[in-house]
């Protein structure tokens, strides 16, 4: 299974909170970064936006075909993300959209075991892939990009 975690890109301050959208940064921030994946992820893969404009409008760069899924809207536990993904027995490639600080929070989960939080910058993506051998599985750290590295 493949599991990709891209925060929203950079939002317009204010309430309320669900409302916000993306600034003129943050549709460059969207853009940018959906046309890194366009050519990298697989056709099929399942994308699942938070309901915030915000997350709605960062999808949207990438695809109109996503699935609202308001288990990972802001403020959402950890748990609920990663059960709408199907994360760690599902298939396929997954693509979140949403928010920090749970996706930092997952991230240190499935890279650390730990309750703890990463700092995943605004517009970026996390791509972790699980694997299962002879042995168990496995969890690893694919990619971490930030818009402005592209």
């Amino acid at each position: 299974m493949e599991l990709i975690l891209w925060r929203h890109a950079e939002a317009v301050d204010g309430q309320p909170d669900m409302e916000r959208c993306l600034t003129a940064k943050g549709v460059r921030q969207a853009e940018h970064m959906a046309t890194f994946l366009r050519s990298r992820i697989p056709q099929d893969t399942r994308i699942l936006v938070s309901p915030a404009v915000r997350a709605q409008q960062t999808a949207s760069a990438l695809s109109k075909h996503f699935i609202t899924e308001p288990a990972i809207a802001p403020n959402c536990s950890v748990h609920s993300l990663l059960d709408a993904a199907r994360w760690p027995d599902g298939e396929g490639c997954v693509l979140l959209v949403g928010h920090q600080p749970v996706l930092g929070e997952a991230a240190a989960l499935l890279l650390c075991g730990s309750h703890a939080g990463f700092s995943v910058k605004k517009g970026s993506i996390w791509w972790f892939s699980r694997r299962h051998n002879q042995g168990g599985s496995q969890t690893s750290l694919r990619l971490v990009i930030t818009p402005d590295l592209l």
